[in-house]
Parts: structure tokens; sequence; C-alpha cells
């Protein structure tokens, strides 16, 4: 009888070894009205595509790497989720009214119904922003007080959730506060019509200011920490680098490498090289390097090996990518080899682009100052073959200078993607030999361009 039982003892251990572990989460449903092929779930260190089929249905079997808060997204929309492994999730939505539709089931339903309810909550409580936003400062935070209190309440509310997601999204809802805290002063400003408004002494707790960037489980949960943090860590950098940031080092970049969230470490790197590692900063290659050497994130040390690729042969002196028989406006068309023996300023820009259009006036005071010089105006429509006619009524009724064309193949033009463009507008200048003097050439309204072009033409033959 005694060896019974310790052999029935070790088969219970054998079988308790091996029952399989969850690992995953289940994450199906169904999206109407939508043209997205798919459902993108995603965090810090997490991202799974799953596709939509044409029925508008989705399924997927998910090793997430960690019980916490994702974000949903189908296409431009998006909704938050908290997922666990062992979840079995099933989620329908109405594209036409995405977040008022949003419904979950199944295993996991309690917390993302909860999310999605606050979600509402929020929107409902600052609708007419230009209300909200223009309370003095005692009633905005009456305001607040009240959000918290409507979301704590319905947190409190809930069965059967899981712990780790209510003392998570408890902490949340503190620092959901604090974010509309903190950006009072930028949104009451612009919507009180108060452009040197500043918050009194005392509008911004201690907690706030002297929040401690160290809470990664924070950084990945809440959206309002996430700001804060990207905030306070950006605006120094930003202040260092000043006004011209094709003039930034890695000296200016060094408090990088004091962050102590790798998820924050990254999104600011990313943030950053987005512009800086560009052909028009004579440093590109020391603040690519210094970037790489504080990346953790697989994928964007991959993109950011990318963008340095396509711009390494952008430097300055470097052969210039060229354009051939592009349309002219005033008829016929035009290559790049058209017009060497001269300096060319090349503004790519589109019709339907509110940044580039700011920018004609001031192009139309540098191209008068320059008119008897060696340089020619080039502006390039990146413009879809739908919108041709729009181009041609803009330049018309706009009254453009300098020579006016349209590119071949809008934004899969060669020399859009020779040149890397992903942004506009976009200037460059090249020289009369047909030589990149700036990729990244500063913009008609930056003084800056006034010196570059007498500085170039000085040194002329």
């Amino acid at each position: 009888m005694k060896r019974l039982i310790i052999a029935l003892f070790a088969m219970s251990i054998i079988a308790c070894e091996q029952e399989p572990k969850i690992d995953y989460a289940v994450l199906s449903g169904t999206i109407e009205n939508s043209k997205a092929t798919k459902a993108v779930l995603s965090n810090a260190d997490f991202k799974s595509e799953i596709e939509i089929k044409e029925n508008g249905t989705f399924s997927d079997t998910l090793r997430i790497s960690e019980n916490g808060f994702y974000s949903l997204s189908f296409g431009r929309e998006s909704t938050s989720m908290y997922i666990k492994k062992g979840d079995n999730i099933n989620v329908t939505v109405d594209a036409k009214e995405f977040d008022e539709t949003v419904t979950y089931t199944g295993e996991g339903s309690v917390e993302n119904n909860y999310l999605a309810k606050k979600y509402l909550n929020n929107e409902e409580a600052t609708k007419d922003a230009a209300v909200f936003y223009a309370l003095e400062e005692g009633p905005y935070k009456e305001a607040l007080a009240k959000i918290k209190s409507t979301n704590l309440d319905a947190l409190s509310a809930l069965e059967n959730a899981d712990a780790d997601f209510l003392a998570t999204e408890k902490e949340n809802l503190v620092y959901d506060e604090y974010g509309m805290i903190d950006r009072y002063g930028r949104y009451h400003s612009y919507y009180a019509k108060k452009p040197d408004f500043e918050v009194s002494e005392n509008f911004v707790p201690d907690a706030i200011k002297n929040l401690a960037l160290d809470n990664e489980r924070a950084y990945k949960s809440s959206q309002a920490y996430r700001s804060i943090a990207m905030g306070k860590s950006l605006d120094p950098i930003y202040e260092a680098i000043g006004d011209d940031h094709l003039a930034t080092t890695t000296e200016h970049l060094k408090s990088i490498e004091a962050i102590k969230i790798p998820a924050l470490k990254n999104d600011i790197i990313t943030n950053l090289a987005g512009f800086l590692v560009s052909p028009g900063n004579p440093n590109m290659e020391s603040i690519h390097n210094f970037f790489m050497s504080n990346l953790t994130n697989e994928d964007a040390k991959k993109s950011l090996v990318e963008k340095y690729e396509k711009n390494k042969d952008l430097m300055k002196g470097k052969p210039s990518p060229v354009f051939s028989n592009y349309e002219n406006h005033k008829g016929g068309d035009m290559s790049l080899a058209d017009l060497k023996g001269k300096y060319v300023y090349v503004d790519v820009w589109a019709t339907w682009c509110g940044p580039c259009i700011r920018e004609i006036p001031s192009l139309k005071e540098v191209e008068k100052k320059f008119h008897n010089e060696n340089i020619e105006f080039v502006s390039t429509s990146i413009d879809e073959v739908k919108d041709h006619d729009k181009w041609v009524d803009m330049v018309k009724d706009k009254e453009l200078g300098g020579v006016q064309l349209m590119a071949d193949n809008a934004w899969k033009s060669k020399f859009v993607r020779d040149y890397a463009i992903d942004g506009i507008p976009r200037f460059i200048l090249i020289d009369p030999n047909g030589n990149i003097v700036s990729a990244d050439a500063p913009r008609p309204s930056n003084p800056k361009l006034v010196e570059l072009l007498e500085q170039e033409l000085k040194m002329q033959p």
C-alpha cells in the first residue's frame, strides 16, 4: 500500500511537470465598414499583424511577451487593450462609429470593456475642447477630479477583474490626471487665446515636477506617463540643439545615456533620428553611431541602419541624384541635366501640403533677391496624377515663379526615392557641377538659406 501511494505521488508530480504552460492569448473579432487588411496589436516590446479576411473577421494565437496594456489598431483607428496570457478575447467594432461600438466578449473582456467605456467617458468630458481647456485653473482641476472619480467608480465596480490590471489601472488614473495638468498651460494658451499665458506657481504639483522617469511598467501601460516622460526627456535635448538642428553633435545628445527606461530611450532616439540622421548634417555618421550604441530595440536599429545607408550617399560633394523629363508647367519637359552650370535649389512640395504652401511667400522673396544670380529655383510637385489639374491651377492662382515641374510618379518618383524623401516640404541645393551642396537645405523662411546661397555664389570661379 505504501509503495502504491509513493507511485501515485510520483505520477502526480510527472503529470504536473508535463502540463503545458500557457504563454499565449487568443484574439479574434469582426470589424465592419473598414478597408483595413490587417489588425495590429502592439506595445513597446511586441508587435503582431493579424490578417483581416474579406468578411471582416480575424483571429490569431499570440505569444505575447507579457501581461499588460497593448494598442489594437485598424488602419488609423486604434483602441487600448489589456491582455494576459490565457485570455480568449473576441472584439467587434464598426469603423463608422469606432469608439462607440468597440465591444469585447470572452475571457479578458471585463477589463477591456472597462477601457472602452473609460475612453468614452473621457471623450464626453472633453468633447468641446475650446470650452474645456479655456477653463481657469480652479474649475479645470475640478473637472479633472470629476473625470478621475467617474473612472475610478467604474473600475471599482468591476467583477472578476485581474488583480494586476486593477492595481495598474488605478495608478494609470493618477497619471491620466497628471498628464492633463501637464498639458494645461499649452492648451489653455491656445484655446483661451492667451499667447503669453503661464500657469500659476502652485498649479503643477511637486509629484509631477519631481516625477522619476524610472517606472518601466507605467511607461508601457500609461499613455499619460509616456507623454510626460517623452516631454521631460526631449525638452533639454531640444534646448541644447537650439534652432539649427543641422549643427547637432553627439554632445547635444549626451542626456540620452542617462535615460533609465529602455523603451523610453528607444522612443527618444527614434524621434530624434527622424530629423537628425540627415545628410544635411556633417555630423550624421557620429550621430548614427551614437544612436546605434544606445538602442536596444532590434527593429529600431534596423530602421536606423536603413535610413543611414540611404543618406550616406547624399552628403555634401556627392553626385546628386537626377530627375529626367519632368513636366514643365510652361510647356514641354525638363531634366536636371538641362540646368547644368547653375546652382539649383529644389523645392519638393504638393498642393495638399500646408507647410509647403506657407513657404511660398518666403520662396518668392528669395527668388526675387537672387533673380540675377546663377541659380535656378525649381519647384517639383509630387501630387498624384489625379490632382494634375489642381497643380496647374494652383501654380497660376498663386503666381508661382521659378521653374514649376511635376514629378513623374508622385512619392514613388525615382528622384524622390533616391533622396530618401519621406516628408515634405524638402529643399535641396545642387551646385553647377551637379554635386550636392545640401540634401536638406534650409527652408526659404529660414535666414540661413540666404547665407548659404551667398556663400556658395562667392565661391564661383
